[in-house]
This record gives structure tokens, sequence and C-alpha cells, in this order.
């Protein structure tokens, strides 16, 4: 048992300018942990122009790939609730402002195409 060491003696372990548990405790009073939904809600304050305008370009092209599901339900006669049901709802996800205009505007008319398919469908 060469590579063991001897225990020292000597009881516990201190360090030198240790006061005492008393004054470790006091030092550090407990607070409760930030909830999930807290910090969620500060994600999306701190959320980066680049970040809103990456997230308003994919439901762009979840919304042009739902009227593309649309056109081929269409034209192979086997429309279904499903797909409206899904272009529904990619719509209720909202739209964001991107801070660029022409994109916004792309988007808008996007959205607006969307809705009006719907709603002639629903008719």
């Amino acid at each position: 048992m060469s590579g063991q060491r001897a225990p020292a003696a000597g009881g516990a372990f201190r360090l030198p300018d240790a006061q005492g548990g008393e004054a470790a405790r006091a030092a550090a009073p407990l607070r409760a942990a930030p909830s999930l939904d807290a910090l969620i809600a500060l994600q999306e304050l701190i959320e980066t122009p680049t970040e809103r305008r990456r997230k308003a370009v994919k439901r762009g092209r979840s919304l042009l790939d739902s009227l593309d599901e649309l056109k081929l339900a269409l034209l192979d006669g086997r429309l279904d609730d499903r797909t409206l049901a899904m272009m529904a709802t990619r719509l209720d996800g909202g739209r964001e402002r991107t801070g660029d205009p022409d994109l916004d505007e792309t988007l808008a008319a996007i959205d607006l195409r969307a809705q009006v398919e719907l709603a002639k469908r629903r008719s």
C-alpha cells in the first residue's frame, strides 16, 4: 500500500481566517431561483434584430410551405381539414417586425395571402 497516504493527525480541516459557520451563513442569504417563465421573458426582451429576422423569415417560409401544400392538395383533389388546420396554426404564430421594411412588406404579403386562402376554403 505504498500509493496511499496516512491521514494527517490532528482534527478537522480549517481555513486560517475562517470565523465559524455563522458568519458564512449570514453573508449568503438564500434566494429563490428565478422561474423558467421569468427567464424566457427576459430572453425575449434581449432578442437581437438578427434573431427576430431569422424567426420572421422562418415563419414566412413555413407559410409558403403551407400555401404550396394547399395548391398541391387542390390540384390533386385531396384537400383535407389537416392542411387547413396546419395553415391556421402557422398563421396563429403571429408576425413580428424585423426592422427591414422590404422584408416586412414581403412577409405581410405572404401572411395576407395565407389568410385569404384560408378564408376562401372555410366559407
